[in-house]
């Protein structure tokens, strides 16, 4: 039994494959083999009888020869012989051996020659005459290696441990001995030392065949060994009603496998199988070191190779991934590094363990990624079988015992290149709750053994997919470079990318995602990192307590930190760390936090947005409906976008032709900070902007408003103001208004030192500007008048404020809760201009011409005062005009105004401020009431100044007096249509109006006509028609009396009267109107009180006759007060003296 102990160990070191050259075959078989056979039938005494109860020959008549005895000379062989094997083998036992046992069919040898070459075999490999040739083949190798000369004689021990030691052979007769010798043994089960005794039990309970050599030929006995491979392949992956064999019987399994790995002529079940498909596929690849099964594993999948050679291959496959040993070229190849790294020292580990193809794979995998040396010829076998496993998902016993119903429901009939694992990607990147935990875990697994992302040539499927985009997109880098697959994200969604590429990269780029150190690159830059921050294990090891993305997310936490923050990134680690958010911006399931935790909103929202990017959007745009969790993620992702918004390829993308014009020396900056996503904001309405950019870039604006913390600038600058000013605020909205409030009232009450900061301060500015484009950057703005945008405004396109101004148009349909709105967004507006987007987008030419040192705050006073100007653009003039009848509409829309007659007002128009809600507009009427004020020359200077304004404003054009407007839209269509419909408004609708107003009948229209007379006679400038046709008598006549209070009114009135003063013509012909419409008004509105009165007298033509008819009046009740006075002081004297 010592000796069948040693056997076994056989081909342990059989590194040399059964290939002799035929003319060196020739040379061994006259001057060795022959000797051997010689001594073989003299102690055999002929043809071999029955040996160990093997069946005998029968009718074999023993001949004796001098020479020896030989195989060609039995009768029984003697036909076969001659018919199949090359006349110079035929004085070689050993060549004849080998000649017939590689027959294929047991028809072309008969029965009685299986026979006796059975028994000759059998006595071959146990007389002891056997190993006194070893001695005299192997004499110098014996005495160089001391340990088997040493060896009992007798009992076939040195010839064991000449296998035992075969790689050390350099003795040419004696290795080609041994292997000869191999062969014969492995060409029937039964001559195995010691395999018989160990699984005869499991060949009969697996109805395996014959273990008697009288049922079966010899070329079937290789299918008992095929048999019982099988069966351990079934019990390694579970299936139903699999035998469990003893644990001896395995390990004689494997050991058969594992020595008959570096020749397939070994495997005897294999060699039949694929014999003819060996001449098709492998014709050229010499026999030895495993060449040929590796040969037959590269043509697996072709559609020429028979079922039976793959079945067999396969087999072969799933037994390497039990035990690397198994196959001869990967074990040679990495014995030394296996030994170098300890890979199969783990003694917290069965050996069965350790000997696994992915304990293996998973081992050096580490150390390469760790940046240790591992021998190249170990790298390109690795890369090999990496690439089996990715190809046939049956080779990893975990997938085929876990993913049975998976692969069952979704992806039968995909078994070959990949494609059933394909099909389990995508299916575990559809919905998870399609597959079990343990499927995903066995994926997970497999992917990280095979190692895909550190080159994708190893999933097959990928590779075929994406070549024509790799041969476009990424013919720049090195074929297997691991940024392959960085390339092909960064083209993915692009019009390079192809469709099958696109869903293979997707699917596995999910798994990879799952765990950072699956992408090579990533690892190498963030290892120390990692380890220092996160705490994470060594590539190999991983935690069942650690979720699955959490290292990454660990990661880009600590890669946006400031230099107070501390604990950064170093900056290789930051570069990818970013280019991992880019990619993975790409697709929501590329974020295994994000999908862990918002699956359910994911389907509730979002089941309808399946374009690349759309559910990130959604996500982002339902924040506030989200689950705690999941708005927990969106919102940290969405803070991160805030910084760097090149994370958001695909927005990058669209927007490139506008970064390229605009914002190129931002976006060349490594360090973000924001400052991109401003320049594109700004930039939004350039020519350049295509409406991809424009969308999402004003969808990131929208969802900053639901955080101050989504903007990084806003945030970094006025984070402690918020904290200490604006505390529990979280909309970005609401700490906007918050500090702007705080600001203007700091302002407005002219505090000593402004609460706001000053980098918050100017921050805040560009955060105001920017809500002031979109009215769905103000939530309670775009609340208010949802329905009546949708009424008034359905066919205007958001952005630059054209819906806000779509709004002010219409303001006096608006429903009363969007009208204040309004109302108070213009309020704003007027008292800081530059937030007037449109005002500032439509003049912002002008306002470099004319009012470039001009304060903001006085921007619109400026253009006002510069609007008449022949220089003025038309359409700036136009927008300056809408303006200034909005100022008028109110007189809290002129801030300028408001202040000048702050105590006027409350003075003299209280009854109308006591009418008005709080939430009316005032339609002009404080301002008409001021007007009215002001022809009574009663308002305080600076309110008289104001007023003087807004009367010559109103006055050039009628559409600035709301009042008219109000009262007479119906007279001027049908009085006044040509004047109302000229462009350019010179006062022409007013003077028509005063030429037609007895044909008024429209009484409130009448009466602010009269009032406008009334209000000419203070002040010519405000009458521009007559101040038109009278410039040169003012400036001839009245040049030394200054304007105002009716002063070269006056002068004008006194010069007509005159007859030694000669008016033009024009002038006089004016003059004579005004006083003929002034004496209608008087008739038709007499004074309404005393100041009326004492107007009408002023400006009567008759002023000093009535002036002198009152003194004298006045002189005479004076007199007759004093003499009345007399009399009764007299008359109560007399009374007294009584």
């Amino acid at each position: 039994m010592a000796a069948c102990r040693r056997v076994p160990l056989l081909l342990l070191l059989m590194s040399i494959l059964l290939y002799v050259h035929p003319a060196k075959g020739d040379r061994f078989t006259s001057n060795v083999i022959a000797k051997p056979a010689d001594m073989l039938s003299d102690s055999q005494g002929g043809a071999p009888a029955s040996v160990n109860g093997a069946v005998g020959v029968p009718a074999l008549t023993p001949r004796r020869r001098t020479s020896g005895w030989k195989l060609v000379e039995e009768a029984a062989c003697r036909e076969d012989l001659t018919r199949l094997c090359p006349k110079n083998s035929w004085n070689n036992n050993l060549a004849v051996l080998e000649c017939l046992q590689d027959k294929k069919e047991e028809t072309e040898i008969a029965a009685d020659c299986n026979h006796l070459l059975w028994n000759y075999k059998r006595n071959l490999t146990i007389d002891p005459k056997f190993e006194s040739v070893a001695e005299e083949v192997c004499k110098t190798t014996l005495s160089d290696l001391k340990e088997c000369a040493t060896e009992e004689r007798g009992k076939g021990y040195v010839v064991s441990c000449l296998v035992d030691h075969r790689s050390n052979i350099t003795e040419y007769q004696c290795n080609q001995y041994i292997t000869k010798m191999t062969s014969i043994v492995f060409s029937n089960f039964r001559l195995i030392c010691g395999f018989l005794e160990k699984c005869s039990e499991d060949i009969n309970t697996l109805h395996c065949g014959s273990i008697s050599a009288g049922e079966k030929d010899m070329h079937s006995q290789g299918e008992v060994i095929a048999c019982l491979e099988k069966g351990l392949v079934r019990e390694a992956e579970e299936q139903p009603g699999a035998h469990t064999i003893k644990e001896e019987c395995k390990k004689a399994i494997m050991r058969v496998a594992e020595l008959s790995s570096d020749d397939f002529h070994l495997d005897r079940y294999l060699y039949f199988s694929c014999r003819e498909d060996r001449e098709r596929f492998c014709e050229k690849v010499p026999a030895g070191e495993g060449r040929v099964y590796k040969c037959l594993f590269n043509h697996k999948f072709e559609e020429a190779i028979s079922e039976r050679c793959r079945e067999a291959l396969t087999t072969r496959q799933k037994l390497i991934a039990q035990d690397y040993k198994v196959s001869y070229s990967l074990a040679k190849a990495c014995k030394s590094d296996l030994r170098k790294y300890r890979c199969s020292m783990d003694t917290n580990m069965p050996r069965a363990r350790e000997a696994r193809l992915s304990y293996l794979l998973l081992c050096l995998e580490s150390a390469v990624h760790r940046g240790r040396t591992v021998s190249g010829e170990c790298q390109g076998e690795m890369l090999d079988y990496r690439r089996m496993l990715m190809e046939d998902f049956s080779l990893s016993p975990e997938i085929v015992l876990h993913c049975r119903g998976e692969i069952e429901a979704h992806c039968s009939g995909l078994h070959r290149k990949g494609r059933t694992l394909h099909c389990l990607m995508r299916v575990g990147r559809g919905n998870m709750a399609d597959m079990d935990v343990l499927c995903q875990k066995a994926l997970q697994t497999l992917i990280q053994e095979a190692d895909p992302g550190a080159d994708y040539r190893i999933d097959r499927a990928l590779n075929e997919a994406c070549e024509s985009v790799i041969q476009t997109a990424c013919k720049h880098i090195r074929n297997g470079d691991p940024m392959i697959l960085s390339c092909l994200m960064e083209h993915l969604y692009t019009e390079k990318m192809v469709e099958d590429c696109e869903h293979r990269l997707l699917e596995l780029q999910y798994f990879i995602a799952r765990d950072w150190k699956l992408d090579p690159i990533l690892y190498k830059k963030c290892q120390g990192d990692a380890s220092r921050l996160c705490h994470t294990h060594g590539w190999n090891e991983t935690s069942e307590m650690m979720p699955p993305g959490a290292i990454f997310s660990c990661l880009y936490r600590h890669a946006y930190r400031t230099e107070e923050q501390g604990r950064r990134l170093s900056r290789d680690c930051k570069v990818e760390v970013q280019r991992i958010l880019h990619q993975r911006a790409l697709d929501v399931k590329l974020d295994p936090e994000l999908q862990s935790h918002c699956m359910t909103d994911l389907g509730k929202w979002c089941s309808e947005k399946t374009e690349s990017g759309q559910e990130l959007e959604c996500l982002q745009d339902h924040l506030e409906d989200l689950v705690s969790q999941c708005r927990d993620v969106v919102g940290n992702l969405t803070e991160l976008e805030s910084e760097d918004i090149q994370i958001e390829t695909l927005l990058m993308r669209a927007c490139e032709p506008v970064i390229q014009s605009h914002c190129h020396e931002v976006a060349d900056n490594q360090i973000d900070t924001g400052d991109l996503m401003e320049c594109l904001v700004q930039n939004k309405h350039q020519k350049e902007m295509n409406d991809k950019c424009a969308v999402g870039v004003t969808h990131f604006q929208l969802v900053q408003i639901k955080d101050f913390r989504f903007s990084y600038k806003f945030k970094m600058a006025c984070k402690e103001d918020v904290l200490k000013l604006c505390p529990n605020i979280k909309k970005k909205v609401d700490v906007v208004i918050c500090l702007s409030t705080t600001l203007r009232n700091d302002t407005l009450q002219d505090a000593k030192e402004q609460r706001v900061s000053v980098k918050c301060r100017k921050q805040l500015r560009v955060e105001e500007l920017e809500m002031s484009e979109d009215i769905r950057l103000d939530p309670e703005l775009y609340d208010s008048c949802k329905q009546d945008i949708g009424r008034l405004c359905q066919n205007v396109v958001f952005g630059n404020a054209q819906v806000i101004e779509c709004l002010k148009e219409n303001k006096r349909q608006l429903t009363q809760r969007c009208h204040h709105r309004v109302f108070k967004l213009q309020e704003v507006e007027m008292m800081d201009p530059e937030l007037d987007y449109q005002l500032i987008r439509v003049c912002k030419q002008m306002i470099r011409r004319f009012c470039s040192e001009a304060d903001a705050k006085n921007m619109l006073q400026c253009l006002k005062q510069n609007k008449n100007s022949e220089q003025m653009d038309p359409k700036c003039k136009q927008m300056i005009t809408k303006r200034q009848i909005t100022q008028n509409t109110d007189y809290r829309l002129n801030p300028v105004l408001k202040k000048s007659c702050k105590a006027d007002i409350p003075k003299f128009c209280q009854n109308i401020l006591n009418k008005a809600t709080e939430d009316s507009e005032l339609e002009g009427q404080v301002i008409s009431c001021l007007k009215l004020k002001y022809a009574d020359q009663r308002l305080s200077p600076d309110c008289e100044d104001q007023i003087r304004v807004i009367l010559q404003e109103s006055a050039l054009d009628y559409r600035l007096d709301p009042q008219l407007q109000v009262h007479c839209t119906e007279e001027i269509s049908r009085l006044c249509p040509e004047e109302a419909a000229a462009q350019e408004q010179t006062g022409q609708v007013e003077e028509c109006l005063k030429f037609n107003l007895l044909k008024i009948k429209v009484e409130g229209c009448k009466k602010e006509v009269l009032n406008i007379l009334k209000e000419s006679k203070a002040d010519i400038f405000v009458d521009p028609v007559l101040h038109t046709a009278c410039a040169l008598d003012i400036k001839h006549h009245c040049a030394a009396i200054p304007p105002g209070r009716g002063r070269q009114m006056t002068c004008l009135m006194e010069a007509l009267q005159d007859k030694r003063v000669r008016l033009q013509p024009e002038c006089k012909k004016r003059l004579q109107d005004r006083i003929d419409m002034w004496n209608y008004a008087a008739k038709v509105a007499p004074a309404e009180g005393f100041s009326d009165l004492a107007m009408q007298v002023m400006t009567s033509p008759s002023k000093n006759y009535i002036l002198a008819m009152i003194g004298m009046g006045v002189c005479v009740l004076f007199l007759f007060g004093l003499l009345c006075g007399r009399i009764t002081k007299r008359v109560m004297q007399e009374q007294k003296d009584r």
